[in-house]
């Protein structure tokens, strides 16, 4: 027991010290969760040796995990995965899986490296929605057009390996995967159905949840945490991997709860990134040997490009082919796309059961997660990048800088001033939309009234911007987005 609690105790050291490392590191450019990973692979056994990953220690990591599909599962609005950007999504991620299986089949890289097989396929398809939800509120692209798309595009890079790896790695015959996921499946309706209707019906026992939820009882949280548990305990009796459970719940309870309830949100993220989410990040860490990574660093860059190739091209594409669903701009589709292949928490999963089955040995899959973590820094980075762009217009500004490069400073800074005016109206804009659901939810109180006069400000300075530009603020509210400022 001894053992268990100093590798805890390093765990959530390292845990505490994270986000004030990532807060010191300039631009912020490094997520908390690379952070963790790599303190795990450092501090693991594979590294110092100072965190032992014990069975205890593992049952924490594995209801880390779980919580961290749990949330993720959550965040999907069912309506998002039946409206038309669902379907694309579901049709890329289709496109995107056999794309997969004709590289992991045909091309002879894979072969020599002993990883053609179905778990390296799923492990391309995937999009770590977990991983990145935190990462887009940290960034302010919640609620955004390009946050909207990377959930809706994102939902099924998630959702369709967590189905896939439940088909396509089971030891059963087909029938009896069928049958299995059937039964899955129905336990999942009859707890999704059940709390519905007592719902509806306003039964007593709701009534006494839900007038206990914030009491010393935490009816509601404890009855999500057994949800979790027992689809997670299901899973296990029925032999299919933990994810599917977890990510079950998650989803049946945005069903259970479709406006959602920030009270359960923020008590379910406290436990979550709190304390077990951050104890599976750096025991995925301590997994990664890094002897064995450094010695395959050819398997370890082909696999992070063929995870843009197979993953990041078909968002693209299907980004440029909808326009008229999806009026995203050529850079802000780059960056949808990038977002989209963050990949680690089905890697780390897909991997982990193709070693235990003996399909793929402990050195492959320790190179294929670094990939997964390098993708949770990489992809969020360059996408950030290319998302600061946009609105900068640089391909116009290098032609204009080419046709008069004396007017190289002038016209860098009219590029810049244009798009801190263009994300200033976006702020503005999720700013009204928060104001406008609170007076229609309850109407303004004093902190509401503090919000409306920081929207009110922020409206200001947009018709003082306008002003500026020659512009009747009164009629122009919103400048299109291939504005440039005239020409003195």
């Amino acid at each position: 027991m001894t053992q268990e609690l100093v590798s805890l105790t390093i765990i959530m050291a390292v845990a505490a010290v994270s986000p004030i490392v990532a807060q010191l590191i300039p631009g912020r450019f490094i997520p908390q969760t690379v952070l963790l990973l790599v303190a795990g692979a450092a501090l693991g056994p594979y590294g110092l040796g100072a965190i032992e990953v014990n069975d205890a220690v593992k049952l924490l990591s594995e209801l880390g995990m779980a919580f961290l599909f749990l949330l993720a599962g959550y965040e999907i609005d069912p309506k998002r995965l039946a409206g038309h950007q669902g379907k694309v999504g579901l049709l890329t991620w289709g496109i995107t899986l056999g794309l997969a299986w004709l590289v992991v089949t045909f091309l002879p890289f894979f072969t020599k490296q002993g990883i053609n097989g179905v778990a390296t396929v799923i492990a391309l398809t995937t999009t770590a929605l977990g991983t990145l939800m935190p990462i887009l509120k940290e960034r302010n692209l919640e609620g955004t057009p390009i946050g909207d798309a990377i959930i809706s595009y994102g939902t099924w890079g998630e959702l369709g390996p967590i189905l896939a790896m439940a088909i396509l790695l089971s030891t059963r015959t087909g029938w009896q995967t069928m049958l299995v996921l059937g039964a899955f499946l129905t336990i999942c309706l009859l707890c999704a159905m059940l709390p519905t209707k007592a719902l509806r019906t306003g039964h007593r026992l709701y009534r006494f949840l839900t007038e206990n939820a914030n009491t010393s009882s935490q009816t509601l949280m404890r009855l999500t945490t057994f949800l979790l548990i027992f689809l997670v305990t299901i899973s296990a009796l029925f032999e299919l991997d933990a994810v599917l459970g977890a990510f079950a719940a998650g989803f049946i309870l945005r069903y259970i709860i479709p406006d959602g309830s920030k009270s359960l949100e923020m008590k379910l993220e406290g436990v979550g990134y709190g304390f077990l989410i951050p104890v599976f990040f750096v025991v995925s860490g301590a997994a990664i040997n890094v002897r064995a990574v450094a010695g395959r660093p050819a398997l370890l860059v082909a696999f992070i490009v063929m995870l843009m190739l197979i993953r990041a091209v078909p968002v693209y594409v299907a980004l440029s082919l909808d326009k008229r669903k999806n009026p995203l701009s050529s850079h802000h589709r780059v960056t949808v796309a990038l977002y989209c292949t963050t990949a680690l928490p089905i890697i780390v999963a897909v991997t982990s059961l193709a070693v235990k089955v003996g399909t793929m040995q402990s050195d492959t899959a320790s190179t294929l997660v670094a990939a997964g973590a390098i993708t949770v820094f990489l992809m969020p980075l360059l996408g950030s990048i290319t998302y600061q762009v946009a609105d900068v217009h640089p391909v116009t500004a290098v032609r204009e800088i080419a046709h008069t490069p004396s007017d190289w400073r002038t016209i860098v800074h009219e590029h810049a001033q244009v798009r801190a005016l263009l994300h200033h109206q976006d702020r503005l804009k999720r700013m009204a939309e928060t104001l406008d659901a609170l007076e229609k939810q309850e109407g303004l109180n004093g902190l509401d009234s503090r919000r409306a006069e920081l929207v009110e400000r922020a409206r200001l300075e947009i018709d003082r911007q306008l002003k500026e530009l020659g512009l009747d603020p009164q009629l122009t509210t919103q400048l299109p987005h291939n504005y440039r400022y005239p020409k003195n």
